[in-house]
């Protein structure tokens, strides 16, 4: 299976549409900055494995308070999910991977800070930041998943995302 993560959106809706066409992930993460543009991404693609958290951009941008870590089973395994503002990650991952190990999470997903990070910690925790797919040529993250395990990550930035779409439009 297949989960497609997005952070950082800021309206770029035509790289995310090309992520989710291109790769048809079974679920879709997206991390906040901007809410909306998440919104529009599932109403769009039908998408039912939908999951979002608002970022520090979006305060103005909801209706309603919607809970900003989203702790979840996701294709099987277990995600911590929030944008990173609250956790500080700009100055360090340890309040966010301490309270991700609180939850007994598979991974934690995280954005805000705009950079790629993707990796195993020791203890089997994954953590990954999509970086941005609005800002800096655009990127995004795969998480594959088999029999309830993450078992393995690739990062996609715009240009690999476009010939990806290309590589798997039907015809």
């Amino acid at each position: 299976m297949k989960i497609l993560v997005l952070s950082d959106s800021h309206s770029s809706m035509r790289f995310m549409r090309s992520f989710v066409y291109g790769l048809k992930p079974d679920a879709v993460v997206h991390l906040g900055d901007y809410y909306d543009d998440g919104q529009a991404i599932a109403e769009e693609f039908k998408i039912s494995r939908f999951y979002q958290v608002p970022g520090n951009c979006d305060k103005y941008r909801l209706y309603s308070p919607v809970p900003e870590t989203l702790v979840q089973k996701v294709c099987g395994v277990k995600l911590f999910m929030t944008h990173g503002h609250n956790h500080r990650v700009k100055s360090g991952l340890e309040l966010l991977l301490a309270d991700a190990r609180k939850t007994d999470a598979q991974a934690v997903l995280f954005g805000h800070t705009h950079e790629i990070y993707c990796r195993q910690e020791q203890d089997g925790l994954w953590v990954i930041n999509p970086g941005s797919c609005g800002y800096g040529g655009g990127s995004a993250a795969l998480i594959e998943v088999e029999n309830n395990k993450i078992t393995g990550c690739r990062i996609f930035r715009q240009p690999e995302a476009v010939r990806e779409t290309e590589e798997t439009q039907e015809p």
